[in-house]
């Protein structure tokens, strides 16, 4: 380890979160299929109310734009990302 720079020491010694000690434990599954549905249903009827709300191209453009510059904040912050 005495020839090793910072990254690739921290690279050897970081936590494996597919351990089972490191990762999320789940007792019931109940409580996480009942939040999955509720945040399914919340989902589906805000996105209906959005839809709805678009009066015109302009609108839905912006909305666009919106999702996808929140999509390229998910990528650039993901931490699978390489580089």
């Amino acid at each position: 380890m005495a020839n090793m720079n910072v990254n690739q020491r921290t690279q050897y010694e970081r936590a494996e979160l597919s351990v089972p000690s490191t990762g999320v434990n789940v007792r019931g599954k109940r409580a996480l299929v009942a939040y999955t549905v509720l945040g399914l249903v919340l989902v589906a009827a805000l996105g209906a109310a959005v839809i709805a709300g678009i009066d015109n191209w302009v609108q839905g453009l912006v909305l666009g734009v919106i999702v996808l510059t929140t999509i390229g904040l998910m990528i650039a912050v993901s931490p699978n990302r390489r580089g």
